[in-house]
């Protein structure tokens, strides 16, 4: 029952970080956003202004990615059941992403903002793998399924080991 006991706060603890992040990405690319139209930047004559707005879009995008990737955090630890088929690729693609962006964070940044991303990512697969036993398992963590028995009531499972294969 070790593991299974930290896993509600896990999700709550991850889906509260993603939402300052969320801020703070929309922040940076808002400030980029508007670094780009002062100084009349352009990459390859593309103009100024459609950088400057792209900048702005995708970080509002990405912010937005980051506040339902909460918002499926959050109702994972209220439920206390683990994701679906799509809510699981969503935070495994969250987790990804995390991982590259601390990769670029250790060169552009530093080692404060690759710790920074680094727990994010830890607290999202740990979140993955607390629920993961579940989701494997075919067991939701339903109510009427005991701990001790590994989920396995009342589905006709048998108490016995399987007979050793022969070859």
């Amino acid at each position: 029952m070790g593991g299974v006991t930290a896993r509600r706060p896990v999700a709550w603890v991850a889906a509260v970080v993603l939402v300052p992040e969320a801020l703070g990405v929309l922040f940076l690319n808002w400030v980029l956003s508007i670094v780009v139209d002062k100084q009349q930047m352009s990459m390859a004559g593309v103009d100024p202004a459609a950088m400057s707005t792209g900048a702005w879009v995708l970080g509002a995008v990405f912010a937005v990615y980051l506040v339902c990737c909460a918002v499926l955090l959050a109702r994972i630890g209220l439920r206390d059941r683990p994701p679906g088929t799509f809510g699981r690729i969503v935070l495994v693609s969250c987790a990804v992403v995390h991982a590259v962006l601390g990769a670029f964070a250790v060169g552009l940044a530093g080692w404060g903002a690759f710790a920074a991303m680094m727990a994010v990512l830890a607290l999202l697969v740990l979140t993955l793998t607390a629920y993961g036993a579940a989701y494997g398992g075919g067991g939701g963590g339903g109510d009427n399924e005991s701990v001790e028995d590994g989920g396995r009531a009342g589905r006709g499972a048998s108490a016995t080991p399987p007979a050793r294969p022969t070859y």
